[in-house]
């Protein structure tokens, strides 16, 4: 087999046995990582140590590539007020972990003739939770399907803490009304004295 040592340097060929005494006379494992290779390689190394670091590296890979998921929820245009609460638990654990939530409401039967009451169940959890979320797709109806798509709120630019501050007109400096000018006194024909504003 072909020998590499722990700091990746390569050893030569070698028989097994004269490997493994290698190893074992630095307290380290003989660890076969490329089995189909011709001869095999093999790395004397820490195998408790390499196994740690790899597990370490995987979940980093995973943190990394955690993706998106969108959740559904359902409504009825007669959810009560225990179901729905129950929902829009549902909805912010989802939105906490970074997901995106559909929100759909089916009209079956009767109520078709009475959307408005949908409507208005998804237009009251959307003003519900419009501190928590940010409303991705406005609510629309396909078919006998109402529903919108919500996710986490997005980032403010900025970085500044707080809710933003909202000005409206100008400033209270640029408020001031501007004083009228006063033009000097002028004497007039008459020998007397003019004075005019603005």
């Amino acid at each position: 087999m072909r020998v590499i040592d722990s700091n990746g340097q390569m050893i030569g060929i070698m028989p097994t046995p004269q490997a493994q005494r290698m190893a074992d006379q630095r307290g380290l494992d003989l660890v076969e990582i490329t089995p189909t290779a011709n001869p095999p390689v093999c790395k004397i190394m820490d195998y408790g140590k390499f196994r740690y670091e790899e597990s370490i590296k995987a979940k980093q890979q995973r943190k990394a590539q955690k993706t998106t998921q969108v959740k559904e929820i359902k409504f009825h245009p007669g959810t009560d007020t225990g179901d729905l609460e129950h929902k829009l638990r549902q909805i912010r654990q989802f939105i906490s972990e970074g997901n995106k939530v559909k929100l759909t409401l089916q009209f079956r039967g009767r109520e078709n003739q009475h959307r408005e009451l949908g409507e208005d169940m998804i237009a009251r959890v959307l003003d519900m939770l419009k501190d928590e979320c940010f409303v991705e797709q406005a609510p629309k109806t396909l078919g006998r399907v109402h529903g919108c798509l919500i996710g986490p709120p997005r980032a403010k630019k900025g970085g500044g803490g707080g809710k933003p501050q909202i000005s409206v007109g100008a400033s209270a400096e640029q408020k001031k009304p501007e004083q009228p000018q006063k033009s000097p006194p002028q004497e007039n024909a008459a020998g007397g004295i003019s004075i005019s504003i603005g």
